[in-house]
C-alpha cells in the first residue's frame, strides 16, 4: 500500500495529475430527458481508439505500394493470425464511427448545443466529423482493390468540378492525372500522418472546449427546472462515467458480432486498365452526395449540373458549420430546423435509393429507408412533450415506418 501510494504520489508531482483528477470529481452532468444523447460523444472517442490500436497492428504489415498493397492485406486475411478480425474491426468501427458522429451531430443540433459561448465547441466539432470523412476516404483505397481504386477515381473527379480551382484540387489529390501509385502514397501519407496528427489537435480543443463549458441542456429543460426548483445532475466520477461505458460496451458488442458474422470483402485486385465495373459506389455516408450527383441533369440553365451539385454540397457544409451565427431569433431557428429535417429525410432517401440502384429493388430501397427512419426519429422524443401532438406524431411516424419496414421485410422474404 506504501509502494502503490509514494508511486501515485510521484505521477502526481511531475505530471499534475491531482488537478485532472480534481477536475473530473468536481464535474456534473444534468440530468433531463436528453441526457442519453451526450453518451454518442464518448461512443465516438471508443471507436476512434479502436481505429488508432487495429491501425497501428495492420500498418505493421501493410505495404503501400500497387504492386504490393492488395498482396499485403490479402497475407494480412490469409495468413497472419486473427489478421481478418483487425481488418474487419477496423473497417467496421470506421463506418460505426462515422454513423455515430452522424447521430452526435443530429442531437446536438437538436439541443441547440451549439448557443453562446458554445459556438467554437459545434465548429470544432463539425470539423472533426470533416476529418472523419477524410479518414474514410483515404483509408478507402488502400486495400488497392478494384472496387476503391474506381470509387476513388470517381470520388477524386468530383473536386475537379469545383470553380476555379477545380482543377488544382484534382491534381492535389491524384497526385497526378490519373489515379495511380503515386496517389496511393499521398492517400497512405494523409491516413497516417497527416490526419492524424490534424485530429488529436482539433480533438484536443474540442474536449477542452467541452470540459470548461460544460455539458449543454436545452433551454426548455433549463426554464422547466427553474420552475421545479432547479435541474438535477450527477457527478461525472464515476456515475457518468459508468453509464457512459454501457455505451462502450454496446458499441464493442456491436462491432465484434459485425466483424465476426460479417469480414469485410478484400475483392479483386485493382487493374487501371480494366473497365470500371458496373455500379461502383462510395462509402454509404457519401453516397447520398453520389446518387444526388448522378441524378442531377447534365445541365441546368447556363450551368453544368454536376457544378452546381458540387456547390450546393458546399454551401450546406458551410451552414452546418456556422449554425451558431444563422440563429438569431425565432424565424432564423425555424428556417435552421426546417432544413435540418429536409436535410434528414434527403439523406435518408438519396442512401436508400443509391445503396440499391437497380429497378428491381425497389423493396431493398424502402427497408433501408425504414431502418434509417426507425433509428432517427425516435431522437425526437425528449424534444416533445408528453401526451402534445409533436409527440403523438413522432409515434404515429415511427409506428408507421415499424410498419412499413415489416411488411417489406415479409415481401422480400417471400421474393
Amino acid at each position: 500500500m506504501n509502494t502503490r501510494r509514494r508511486f501515485v504520489g510521484f505521477l502526481e508531482e511531475r505530471l499534475g495529475l491531482d488537478v485532472l483528477l480534481g477536475l473530473a470529481r468536481n464535474k456534473l452532468v444534468p440530468i433531463h430527458a436528453s441526457t442519453p444523447f451526450y453518451y454518442f460523444g464518448g461512443m465516438a472517442i471508443f471507436l476512434f481508439l479502436v481505429q488508432i490500436g487495429t491501425g497501428i497492428l495492420l500498418s505493421l504489415y501493410y505495404k503501400p505500394s500497387p504492386d504490393q498493397a492488395f498482396e499485403s492485406v490479402q497475407a494480412i486475411v490469409t495468413e497472419v493470425d486473427f489478421g481478418w478480425l483487425i481488418r474487419s474491426a477496423h473497417s467496421w468501427s470506421a463506418n460505426l464511427l462515422v454513423g455515430v458522429l452522424f447521430l452526435h451531430l443530429l442531437t446536438t443540433f437538436m439541443m441547440r448545443a451549439y448557443r453562446r459561448p458554445r459556438e467554437l465547441t459545434w465548429m470544432t466539432g463539425i470539423v472533426l466529423l470533416g476529418l472523419f470523412l477524410a479518414f474514410g476516404f483515404s483509408g478507402y483505397l488502400l486495400p488497392w482493390n478494384e472496387l476503391a481504386f474506381f470509387a476513388t477515381r470517381v470520388g477524386t473527379a468530383i473536386v475537379g468540378v469545383v470553380p476555379v480551382v477545380g482543377k488544382q484540387l484534382l491534381l492535389l489529390a491524384r497526385s497526378g492525372e490519373d489515379v495511380t501509385g503515386d496517389t496511393l502514397a499521398r492517400f497512405y501519407s494523409l491516413h497516417v500522418v497527416v490526419l492524424p496528427m490534424l485530429t488529436f489537435a482539433v480533438l484536443g480543443v474540442h474536449l477542452f472546449l467541452v470540459q470548461k463549458h460544460g455539458m449543454s441542456v436545452p433551454e426548455k429543460i433549463v426554464a422547466d427546472a427553474r420552475s421545479k426548483g432547479g435541474l438535477r445532475a450527477m457527478p461525472f466520477l464515476p456515475h457518468f462515467l459508468l453509464r457512459d461505458m454501457v455505451g462502450w460496451y454496446l458499441a464493442l458488442a456491436i462491432l465484434a458480432a459485425l466483424a465476426a458474422l460479417f469480414p469485410w470483402e478484400l475483392g479483386d485486385k485493382a487493374d487501371p486498365f480494366k473497365p470500371a465495373p458496373d455500379n461502383i459506389k462510395p462509402e454509404w455516408y457519401f453516397l447520398f452526395m453520389f446518387q444526388a450527383l448522378k441524378v442531377l441533369p447534365a445541365h441546368l440553365g447556363p450551368f453544368e449540373g454536376e457544378v452546381v451539385g458540387v456547390l450546393f454540397f458546399g454551401a450546406c457544409g458551410l451552414i452546418v458549420l456556422f449554425a451558431p451565427f444563422l440563429d438569431r431569433g425565432k424565424i432564423s431557428r425555424a428556417v435552421l430546423a426546417s432544413l435540418a429535417a429536409v436535410a434528414v429525410a434527403f439523406f435518408i432517401a438519396m442512401t436508400s435509393w443509391g445503396w440499391f440502384s437497380g429497378a428491381e429493388q425497389t423493396t431493398l430501397r424502402v427497408i433501408l429507408g425504414g431502418i434509417q427512419t426507425v433509428v432517427v426519429l425516435p431522437l425526437l422524443i425528449p424534444f416533445t412533450a408528453p401526451g402534445s401532438n409533436g409527440r403523438k406524431l413522432v409515434y404515429a411516424g415511427l409506428t408507421l415506418a415499424i410498419a412499413v419496414l415489416a411488411v417489406a421485410t415479409w415481401w422480400e422474404t417471400l421474393g
